[in-house]
């Protein structure tokens, strides 16, 4: 095999010791997701065809690619998405990076809701994807429910809507209401939105917390969830470069114990939440049991804490008083 021709072996091989060299902690991952990344194949399509030889389209976009990782740039910043639950969402610079503790927050938001139970009459949704993708439909078109009968739920602090696009594609009695204070979270959860089929399920709000919903829905609200900046300030100097260099400061620094914007979140829910509507906030694995002391003596009820998938106090759950949903 002639030196100037590099296949899918010879790229990896070789975007591996260059990372491990500049101080990437998982370097072989790291390579496997730009490589796969920027061919558009599945990593275990890597692997089937390692003797591929790459074009020299190919070969360029990779040297970008694994530059910018050996200065630190996040994986998904660089490859412009992340795959969240079922679905696959845009993220860049200025918007915080969906992450897997973030998935935990959905299945638990998702538990408080009454179970999804198709519309009479509605298509399912693997239906609606094949004939959207055979031209017969938009990919949008989805049923609506009518106003009365969908779930209304807030998702705070929206930065990609990674959260409400979750809850609308797996919920579909979900009315989503997202807001954010960041124009780019607010343009980039857009995007997602529309990439989904979901710009009739999902609205987005600019503006700080709830401040910017309708105060005439307040106390109608089944769900109130958020992914707020939850970091106490001492210990952002010692998050990662990755972390630290890149992603909004904004979305992090969550105050001195971490709770400063939970605990106007909690105000706002005492307001939006009707009586047995639920909430589910994910925050600092320090700080689950002052939040869930201060959510008592809101007078909420069915206060929970769960752990995420490294075993970290992680969600707090509970009810507005009331008769509880029914599951």
């Amino acid at each position: 095999m002639a030196d100037d021709i590099w296949t899918v072996r010879r790229i990896l091989e070789w975007i591996e010791g260059y990372l491990a060299q500049h101080g990437d902690d998982k370097p072989r991952a790291s390579a496997q997701w730009l490589v796969s990344e920027a061919l558009g194949v599945s990593k275990m399509q890597l692997f089937i065809d390692l003797e591929r030889p790459l074009t020299p389209e190919e070969r360029t976009t990779l040297r970008d690619y694994t530059r910018r990782r050996a200065a630190g740039e996040p994986l998904q910043y660089i490859t412009g998405t992340v795959d969240f639950r079922h679905i696959t969402v845009k993220v860049r610079p200025g918007v915080l990076i969906p992450r897997p503790e973030t998935e935990v927050l959905v299945s638990e938001a998702l538990a408080l809701l009454p179970a999804a139970e198709k519309p009479q009459g509605a298509l399912d949704r693997e239906v609606l994807a094949q004939l959207a993708e055979l031209g017969e439909i938009e990919a949008g078109d989805l049923p609506d429910l009518p106003s009365e009968e969908a779930l209304l739920v807030a998702d705070i602090c929206t930065g990609s809507g990674c959260v409400a696009c979750s809850i609308a594609y797996e919920h579909p009695h979900t009315r989503i209401l997202a807001t954010d204070i960041s124009p780019d979270a607010i343009a980039l959860a857009a995007e997602n939105r529309s990439d989904l089929g979901l710009d009739n399920r999902i609205e987005l709000f600019e503006c700080d917390l709830g401040e910017g919903i309708d105060r005439a829905l307040l106390g109608t609200f089944d769900l109130v969830v958020s992914n707020p900046p939850y970091i106490p300030t001492d210990e952002l100097s010692t998050l990662s470069a990755e972390v630290s260099d890149y992603e909004p400061a904004l979305a992090l620094d969550g105050g001195a114990d971490g709770l400063d914007v939970f605990r106007r979140l909690l105000a706002w829910c005492e307001l939006a939440l009707k009586p047995g509507g639920a909430f589910a906030f994910e925050l600092h694995e320090t700080c689950l049991d002052t939040a869930a002391d201060e959510a008592g003596r809101a007078g909420f009820c069915e206060i929970r804490t769960i752990s995420d998938l490294a075993g970290r106090p992680r969600v707090l759950t509970g009810r507005a008083a009331g008769k509880a949903t029914v599951r």
